[in-house]
């Protein structure tokens, strides 16, 4: 999980869901799919080599990015961090 502190710079992307995309991004460059076999994050995705916490990750993704077409939400806020 990505964290910055108060003094720390943050993420350049300052989009609702940028903070679980990179979270997801690090996630993936760090399995094993895509260290030891050399494959692209997309292609580790597609195959399904990646630890479970990966596909949670890419759940609560796919979950903010529909919550911003959500006209139900659109006043609670999106989800993400």
């Amino acid at each position: 999980m990505v964290t910055f502190g108060p003094d720390e710079v943050g993420l350049a992307d300052n989009s609702p869901c940028a903070g679980i995309r990179a979270d997801l991004k690090m996630c993936l460059l760090n399995s094993d799919c895509c260290r030891k076999n050399k494959m692209t994050p997309r292609e580790c995705l597609r195959d399904g080599n990646v630890p479970d916490e990966c596909l949670q990750l890419r759940q609560s993704f796919f979950e903010c990015k529909r919550s911003l077409l959500d006209n139900r939400r659109r006043f609670r806020g999106h989800k993400g961090y």
